[in-house]
């Protein structure tokens, strides 16, 4: 038996394991186009399974719902997204994300330098401050936010696959 091309909130959830109070959410946000039945229900397209994954996936590692609906804006609304709309999409979040990767990388560095010292030394913290020195870099926690010269460049290539 042939799928339906559309499915309703119920199986979307179960199927995402998102709950239809988020799926809703998403649908006013025009994250995921829903279409109306006859009887006034919510219908989506089966490549909506696919966003909500993508939604989900990118929420998880920080990515705010703007820029989840702008990127998912760059994909065809007349169709299902095919793989090459796919690819694209992730080729313009590919700087986004390695700037993401370097800074949660720094901050583990840092984090785990003065956790593994166990006392926090003013002296021999990666994090310390003399003399409030780093304000002239601008406001917060400078040594984590700003990208280190000598690893940065090195482990964005690493990570960078060929298109």
């Amino acid at each position: 038996m042939p799928l339906s091309p559309s499915i309703t909130i119920g199986e979307l959830a179960e199927r995402s394991g998102v709950a239809t109070s988020t799926l809703r959410y998403y649908d006013r946000l025009g994250l995921i186009p829903a279409e109306r039945s006859t009887g006034n229900q919510r219908r989506y397209p089966r490549s909506a399974l696919r966003r909500v994954a993508f939604v989900r996936v990118a929420q998880r590692v920080g990515v705010s719902l703007d820029e989840i609906a702008a990127a998912l804006a760059t994909l065809p609304g007349d169709r299902t997204p095919t793989k090459a709309d796919w690819q694209r999409l992730s080729r313009s979040w590919q700087d986004a994300l390695d700037e993401r990767i370097d800074m949660l990388v720094r901050l583990r560095e840092r984090l785990s330098g003065c956790i593994g010292c166990g006392c926090l030394s003013m002296r021999a913290c990666a994090l310390y401050n003399p003399g409030d020195s780093l304000a002239t870099h601008g406001a917060g926690p400078r040594r984590v936010l700003e990208p280190d010269e000598t690893s940065t460049p090195r482990r964005r290539a690493a990570r960078r696959r060929p298109a």
